[in-house]
């Protein structure tokens, strides 16, 4: 079976090196899928998850807050802001930032903090999809 090198990177660590089937994530113009001999290619990331499938068709994911997609003949970049594989999310924390958001939003508080409170429940969202979307795989 034909791979293709992946490293997911962040600001804080490497997150993910290795050879992979196929990687897959959430660019600014919807859904990626990545696999070896893609044509190259440069786009932003959405808050979401990083998905890579080994060559034994496991499946790992991660999240990352945004950041850039870079792919060349042989490897694929995550340059992410910040990453964190899934099975390391705390999802009592995106929970809690997700419900402090929606308060925020539903009192329509200054600009500014309207703007925080988007950003700060669009990165809860992506992190509780990502773990959701890693426990529907381990059930497989």
């Amino acid at each position: 079976m034909a791979t293709i090198h992946c490293d997911i990177v962040s600001a804080e660590a490497n997150i993910f090196h290795g050879d992979v089937a196929m990687v897959i994530a959430s660019g600014e113009a919807g859904e990626l899928g990545i696999a070896p001999r893609h044509e190259p290619l440069l786009t932003r990331l959405k808050p979401g998850q990083v998905e890579v499938v080994g060559e034994d068709g496991k499946r790992q994911g991660f999240y990352v807050s945004g950041g850039i997609l870079e792919v060349q003949p042989n490897v694929v970049t995550v340059l992410a802001d910040a990453a964190l594989r899934a099975d390391e999310i705390d999802e009592a924390s995106a929970r809690r930032a997700k419900e402090e958001a929606e308060r925020i939003l539903a009192n329509r508080g200054e600009a500014k903090t309207v703007e925080q409170a988007q950003e700060q429940l669009t990165q809860a969202l992506a992190q509780l999809s990502a773990l959701e979307r890693l426990r529907k795989n381990l059930q497989h």
